[in-house]
């Protein structure tokens, strides 16, 4: 969903959405939406002169990847309000060409053409607020190193292998 320099101009928009499964790229093959995007909120000019777009609303959606010890499915529901400013990409700038960025500007997403799509927006801020560790539970014991069973169903028989001795030092730490 496209939202227009010249549509905000006129009056900030409302948006209430529900996508289905699929409908947004996460380009992270082990990351999959299992639920429908539940999307509200709004969006609007905030300065006609510095093209400044405000996008606030709350989204509701389940996600499910990979845990990162034992490879198995991690259900994390998502429920967060958020808000977001945008501004233009500097025209000043040559095609391809990368700009440098400041502190203040990290703060800010970037958009360029002639308005921002809602469904960017939703990505990123459903990757933002996935947790960075993903777990199926805190005690997880993952996978065996040696034979690669899932250690959380069932204790495998091996043994450690033998540890370099370059880094027996550390243990003295």
């Amino acid at each position: 969903m496209l939202f227009t320099i010249q549509e905000l101009e006129r009056r900030p928009a409302r948006f209430d959405v529900a996508l289905e499964p699929g409908t947004i790229e996460f380009f992270d093959p082990k990351l999959r939406q299992i639920s429908p995007l539940r999307a509200h909120g709004s969006v609007e000019l905030m300065s006609p002169v510095s093209g400044e777009i405000r996008t606030r609303g709350r989204l509701a959606v389940e996600m499910e990847a990979e845990c990162d010890r034992c490879l198995e499915p991690v259900r994390m529901p998502l429920d967060e309000a958020f808000e977001v400013f945008a501004v233009p990409l500097d025209d000043r700038r040559g095609p391809g060409e990368e700009v440098e960025i400041h502190e203040p500007d990290t703060a800010v997403e970037f958009y360029d053409g002639s308005g921002i799509e809602l469904d960017n927006i939703l990505r990123e801020e459903i990757l933002l607020k996935l947790p960075m560790r993903k777990v199926c539970r805190e005690d997880c014991k993952g996978i065996c190193p040696q034979c690669g069973r899932n250690r959380n169903a069932a204790d495998c028989e091996c043994r450690p292998g033998p540890v370099d001795d370059r880094w027996s030092a550390l243990k003295e730490l």
